[in-house]
């Protein structure tokens, strides 16, 4: 039998996605509201309680409303690809490759990793963990994003008549959604200083961390970071440790959807300096991809089926 699966906000771009990745299999079946189902409360909470699966794509507030709209009874398993539950007590984060893809399938709420912190979290969770670099350093992230990740409105911006925007810095306030979960999640002490960016292309991602290694007390050097990120993922076939060094980095504009993270470490001659990189697409395993992963997961199937590999 098929497990039941709705898609709340499954009109916006991360549920249209996690949609495509399940078109055609036979091991789920979509509840689908109409549009004026969709704005009755009575017929959202049906849904939600009748599924086996929800994946939540809404806003933060909305992504609450709705997990308090389930009964206890009814043994929905959820997926929130919103901020709302990412650090909450009883969520599990949604990342196998760190948590552990036993964990993920054995989890009723599951909380979806941001964008930028699935690249950040990538890079640095690993290295923190076996102590190759100091969890109380002031570190620096740099990145940035195809404008899909705005959503509706941003996608508009840059894709509406007369448009010219050929770049978008944001987040000025220092005070990004994503810090909470950055930190978190990776073992830091502190923050991050994190400066995200938008560039014209629908969908890509460059999330960066340069390191002064020279100056940093405790890290250890890049080879050695390359090293451990290599023997960390070394069963993880979606993410991809990158041996041999590489002139530049490119996003595409017409880039196909990926589900997959590539990870550079480069350095310097002598080791002084380094720029820990990683690229993906903000809607594969930055959104949709991880969602569909995890439900792969918590249905007990292959976590690769329907991904864009």
């Amino acid at each position: 039998m098929a497990h039941t699966v709705f898609i709340d906000g499954g009109a916006g771009t991360t549920g249209l996605e996690i949609a495509d990745r399940l078109k055609g299999r036979k091991e789920f079946e979509l509840i689908k509201l109409n549009d004026d189902e969709r704005k009755d409360p009575d017929c959202r909470r049906t849904a939600l309680n009748f599924a086996d699966f929800v994946i939540l794509c809404l806003p933060d507030d909305a992504a609450r409303d709705a997990v308090a709209m389930l009964d206890k009874a009814s043994g929905t398993r959820v997926i929130d690809a919103s901020t709302a539950h990412r650090t909450a007590p009883g969520w599990i984060y949604g990342f196998p490759e760190l948590v552990g893809p036993s964990v993920v399938a054995g989890a009723d709420r599951v909380s979806n990793p941001g964008c930028y912190p699935t690249g950040f979290l990538a890079l640095m969770a690993p290295l923190v963990r076996a102590k190759l670099l100091p969890r109380d350093w002031p570190y620096t992230v740099n990145a940035v994003s195809g404008y899909s990740g705005g959503g509706k409105s941003l996608i508009e911006r840059f894709r509406g008549d007369g448009s010219n925007i050929a770049f978008m810095d944001y987040g000025l306030t220092l005070d990004h959604k994503h810090l909470p979960e950055m930190q978190q999640k990776s073992g830091l002490a502190n923050p991050p200083v994190f400066a995200p960016a938008v560039v014209p292309g629908f969908r890509g991602m460059v999330v960066e961390v340069p390191l002064p290694i020279r100056a940093m007390r405790s890290a250890s050097p890049p080879d050695e970071l390359r090293a451990e990120l290599t023997r960390y993922y070394e069963d993880a076939p979606l993410i991809t440790v990158h041996q041999e060094p590489v002139s530049e980095v490119l996003l595409h504009t017409d880039a196909a959807p990926s589900d997959r993270v590539d990870l550079h470490v480069f350095a310097d001659s002598k080791g002084e300096t380094a720029r820990l990189v990683a690229v993906l697409d903000n809607l594969g395993k930055g959104a949709s991809g991880a969602a569909v992963q995890s439900l792969n997961l918590m249905a007990g199937i292959d976590p690769l089926a329907g991904l864009r590999l």
